[in-house]
């Protein structure tokens, strides 16, 4: 009887033992709840397959001014920096930094730190979607300008530069002596408006940056003088409306068809304000 209640006592005993060591104690349970949420393997998302790493630029709508300038650089350590200038209304910067994380879709970014103000920014290839207050995708005739293009020198962007031409369907182009100046295009972001020099004339219309690096040229139209040569005017303006999406690397400004090879390419020379 007396080794019978010992080995039911010991049983016990080994039992309690086993328990105690695999439940977990509160302060256990607290940590793992405060570990950051990983993003669940869910196959390729902008997260994982994108380099989304750099500097974003561009011009939000802004109800009491001209436009918001917006600079947001995002680095791979899921730290951020936010600039803001309300242009036609004040020339202060206003600079905001802190950490950002990603949904679990791994598709959309939350900055830290940004208090009542619309602080989600969907990411798609080398574009930051801003997303309403409540994270939905802003709609109406404005929605597409809560965009902001991504840029490989924070000081060199698509609206802030003249672009002169240095090649033409993978030719180089050179100054004819004939000419006044090299051709150039610049484009005005705040107005959505294009200007130029094709060679012997001014050329000027209306220009759309969407989504992915796309761009539409509108209501194209040039001066009509006429001067020695023009074929290669004919040629850059020709050519010119067959653009439908750009690319930035290296002072670089590609203007291209589809996934063609580039149609169009352009050298910066020079930066002004927008």
């Amino acid at each position: 009887m007396k080794n019978k209640s010992l080995i039911i006592s010991l049983a016990l005993l080994t039992t309690f033992s086993f328990y105690s060591y695999i439940k977990p104690s509160q302060a256990d349970m607290k940590m793992e709840s405060d570990k950051p949420t990983m993003i669940e393997n869910m196959g390729d998302t902008s997260a994982n397959s994108l380099d989304w790493n750099g500097v974003y630029q561009g011009i939000i709508p802004c109800a009491s001014c001209e436009g918001i300038k917006t600079t947001l650089t995002l680095n791979e350590d899921l730290s951020y920096v936010l600039s803001t200038q309300y242009l036609g209304k004040s020339e202060e910067v206003f600079e905001v930094k802190g950490t950002f994380k990603w949904n679990k879709e791994g598709n959309t970014i939350t900055l830290d730190g940004v208090k009542d103000a619309p602080n989600q920014f969907f990411v798609g290839e080398n574009t930051l979607i801003q997303l309403d207050i409540s994270g939905n995708r802003i709609s109406g005739d404005l929605a597409e300008k809560y965009m902001l293009n991504k840029v490989n020198n924070p000081e060199v962007s698509i609206g802030n530069t003249r672009w002169e031409l240095v090649e033409i369907m993978g030719k180089p182009v050179m100054k004819s002596e004939t000419q006044k100046q090299a051709i150039f295009i610049t484009f005005d972001t705040q107005k959505n408006r294009v200007n130029g020099f094709s060679g012997c004339n001014n050329f000027m219309g209306g220009f759309e940056i969407k989504e992915g690096n796309r761009i539409t040229l509108t209501q194209m139209a040039s001066t009509m003088m006429a001067c020695e040569n023009m074929e290669m005017e004919m040629t850059f303006l020709q050519t010119l409306q067959q653009v439908d999406n750009y690319a930035m690397k290296d002072n670089v400004l590609s203007l291209n068809r589809a996934k063609m090879s580039p149609l169009l390419k352009f050298t910066a020379v020079k930066k002004f304000q927008e």
